[in-house]
């Protein structure tokens, strides 16, 4: 019986150790990561993210198509045309402000109630970005990380958002298509002529897109850009002008912004002294559901490429615009676009 009882002890003692040696070798899940910011900003994340803010417009649209079910609200509301194009989950999205200008700053209330475990800002970094971020990490505990892109690095900025929130995949199809459509524009701007052009906007269509602005980015890719000045604007509305300015620049080509003066300028005996105007050759930027050159000037900018390389270079342009178009509604917005949708898109906008 002594022997036995050993035996029955040995086995017990030995399975046992067994059982703490297995829970020993099982590897441990990180609660946390650091992630290393585009402005050098080493910022301690959860080692999955599941909820994510965004700071303004830019990084909604930038992250609405990476990322849309993470989305715990918006830093704008959608345009009403939004409403065709995004299901009704996205649409309704909750409201958390701005963290830069824009119609609403952000609601630190809403967005600590969100649930949000990250903020991603995306864009061109403010002079101020890291003391800006850092405050706001102090005051609410979140993490707060910037992504910085333009056109041209916009497939990088996707790559950054993909290893930050696990998306590597996703991610890269989304920079390949990015630095494709760019890579495609730039070559048809290096093999043509440029035009001379202007990009108007404002109720009077006085204001103007300045060259080597931001906001410029893509209207310099693709054409002469008339509007020199000396100070450059960096908000989208643009550098004002006089009609005398307009004169004197005489563009060939003009991009009206939607909402400007493009229904009424064919009957405006001033307007007619401009060569594209009396020639026929100006044309109203497509909007849905943002501006396809940007405003704010976000990814969607590629819609704009695509679209002003078709109008003003149609000879040198070997895609389909309205395919290239569904597209990116299918990336981007995750929406089949109907053929009634993109005529509605591009009643304005083509010759």
């Amino acid at each position: 019986m002594k022997k036995l009882l050993a035996t029955l002890l040995s086995v017990v003692m030995l399975l046992s150790l067994a059982g703490c040696g297995t829970q020993v070798n099982e590897p441990e899940v990180p609660e946390t990561r650091t992630f290393t910011d585009s402005v050098g900003r080493s910022v301690e994340l959860p080692a999955e993210i599941t909820k994510i803010a965004v700071s303004g417009p830019l990084a909604q649209i930038v992250l609405f198509a990476l990322a849309p079910d993470k989305l715990v609200g918006v830093a704008s509301e959608w345009d009403e045309t939004a409403e065709k194009y995004l299901d009704t989950e996205y649409y309704n999205l909750p409201l958390l402000g701005q963290l830069y200008g824009g119609k609403g700053e952000l609601n630190l209330e809403t967005l600590l109630a969100s649930g949000a475990q990250v903020v991603i800002d995306v864009g061109e970094p403010k002079d101020s970005i890291v003391e800006d971020l850092d405050t706001l990490s102090e005051q609410t505990g979140l993490p707060f990380v910037h992504v910085t892109t333009n056109t041209d690095m916009m497939g990088e900025a996707y790559r950054m958002l993909g290893d930050l929130l696990g998306m590597e995949a996703e991610a890269e199809t989304l920079a390949d298509y990015c630095e494709s459509v760019y890579a495609r524009t730039k070559a048809i701007a290096e093999s043509v002529d440029k035009v001379d052009l202007l990009y108007c906007l404002g109720e009077q269509g006085l204001n103007v897109i300045a060259k080597d602005s931001y906001h410029s980015e893509v209207i310099d890719l693709l054409s002469n850009n008339l509007a020199v000045v000396d100070s450059p604007s960096s908000k989208g509305s643009g550098n004002e002008v006089d009609m005398e300015q307009i004169l004197l620049w005489n563009p060939d080509y003009i991009l009206f912004a939607p909402g400007s003066i493009y229904d009424t300028v064919a009957e405006d005996p001033v307007w007619q002294q401009v060569t594209a105007i009396r020639e026929g050759q100006y044309y109203e930027v497509p909007f849905g559901p943002y501006n396809w050159m940007g405003f704010p000037p976000s990814v969607q900018r590629l819609l704009g490429m695509m679209w002003m390389a078709e109008v003003l270079y149609g000879d040198a342009v070997d895609y389909d615009l309205q395919s290239e178009v569904s597209e990116y509604f299918s990336l981007f917005y995750h929406c089949e676009l109907t053929d009634a949708q993109y005529q509605e898109l591009v009643a304005n906008s083509l010759s």
